[in-house]
Formats: structure tokens, sequence, C-alpha cells
């Protein structure tokens, strides 16, 4: 498994919490000090919380299990996306629907309708239609696309949520905690780790600090995969 070093952490900024008097008082073990403002988190907690989380995941992985990328906001979009397609996992990146796990059945309905509009826009369908109506359908799957394209081909419950920034996806935490989902989540100290089965203590805000800590969970995964790929190929031998 890929070692953690330190100072990687400290130089992508993992270790800058909010403000002081934005802290939610639950964080206070992964808390080191206080620099002027600001809340400096405890690295070494950083790394126990990487360190449960990877080993969770990796064996996860290797059991065949699905784990969702969930993580919204600006600065975490794009990494979430990244990693999910590379370790082969779903994600949401853009918005969380309403009942995305607890109203899933609704939800796989829309996705029906996602594949019907792409088949009227890539086929001659399309111009059967108005200029006007092919303007909104046109809307209506690039909506569609960027809400639901993450989790196209999950067709059961996830086993596991990773989550960047779990205040900012209190909708998607608390539909893991209603449906029983082990969550894994970058957690900064202004949020409740009570609510987070394997908290990672560190900045949510910074691009870098996602980056490196979401691409260690996936990393993880990967190793985890491989693990069963190899254990598939052994038994058939």
């Amino acid at each position: 498994m890929t070692k953690i070093s330190v100072q990687d952490l400290i130089e992508a900024g993992v270790h800058f919490g909010h403000r002081a008097s934005h802290w939610n008082p639950k964080m206070r073990p992964y808390v080191y000090g206080r620099r002027k403002l600001i809340h400096i988190i405890d690295v070494r907690e950083t790394v126990r919380g990487i360190l449960r989380a990877k080993k969770y995941l990796k064996q996860l992985a290797e059991e065949g299990g699905t784990i969702l990328f969930v993580g919204t906001k600006r600065q975490a979009s794009e990494t979430i996306e990244q990693q999910a397609k590379r370790c082969g996992m779903p994600f949401v990146a853009e918005r969380w629907l309403g009942g995305t796990l607890t109203n899933f059945r609704t939800i796989r309905s829309r996705l029906g309708r996602l594949n019907e509009l792409e088949d009227i826009i890539g086929g001659e369908k399309l111009e059967s239609y108005s200029k006007k109506m092919q303007s909104s359908l046109s809307r209506e799957h690039r909506r569609m696309f960027s809400n639901l394209d993450g989790i196209r081909d999950m067709d059961h419950f996830p086993d596991c949520m990773i989550i960047v920034d779990p205040k900012k996806e209190k909708n998607a935490v608390k539909e893991a905690q209603k449906l029983g989902i082990t969550t894994v989540a970058l957690i900064d100290t202004d949020s409740n780790p009570d609510e987070i089965d394997l908290p990672i203590p560190g900045n949510d805000d910074s691009i870098r600090s996602i980056e490196l800590i979401i691409s260690m969970l996936a990393d993880a995964i990967l190793e985890g995969k491989e693990g069963e790929a190899t254990e598939e190929i052994a038994s058939k031998e």
C-alpha cells in the first residue's frame, strides 16, 4: 500500500482548518492548536484516518464492493469525477438529487429518460422536432447528464460512500445513515465527525488537499481490485 508522506500533506495544506469561531467542538480531538484565527488540524490524526480508510476500502474492493464518490463543491467536483473514473466507481460531482439513494427506483427511472434523450439527440429523430423543442431537449439532456451520468451504471445501493465535506453533503450523509451505508469523509473543523463512520480530518476547501487525499483512497480501491482480479485468475487455473 502506498506510503503516506506527512510532508506531502503539509505542503498540500491539509492541516489548515476553518476559522476558530466557526468550528464544531466535536472536532476537538483532531485539532492540534490555533494559529492566529485558524484552527490547525493534527496531521497525525489525518494519517490515522487515511490509514483506516485505505485498509477498509482496499478490503471492500477486494470483495467486489461498490464505492460511491460524492463531492459537489467547486473545489472537489473535478477530482471526484477523475478519481472515481480512475478506479471504476460511480460518482456524484455536480448535484446530489434528493432521494438519490432513498428513492433509488425513481432515480433509475430518470436514467431511462436520459437514455431516451441520448437516442433522440444522437439519431435522425431529432430533425422531426421543431427548433424550439430541439433546444429544450438539449437543455434537458445536459442537465440530466451532469446530474446522473456518474451513477448511470450503479444498479444497486453502494456499500460505501467517500464524501468531501459532509457538512456540504448533509443530504447524502443522511441518506447513507438511513440505509446503513458506511461513510468515509474528508472532514474539516466545522463538521460533526460523529455522523461519519471513518472520518479523515483535513482541509476540505483546498483543491490540493482534496486531490491528495481522494487520490490516496482511489489508490487503495485499485489495489483491492487488483487483488480481486489476481484471486479470480488463480481460482481459474
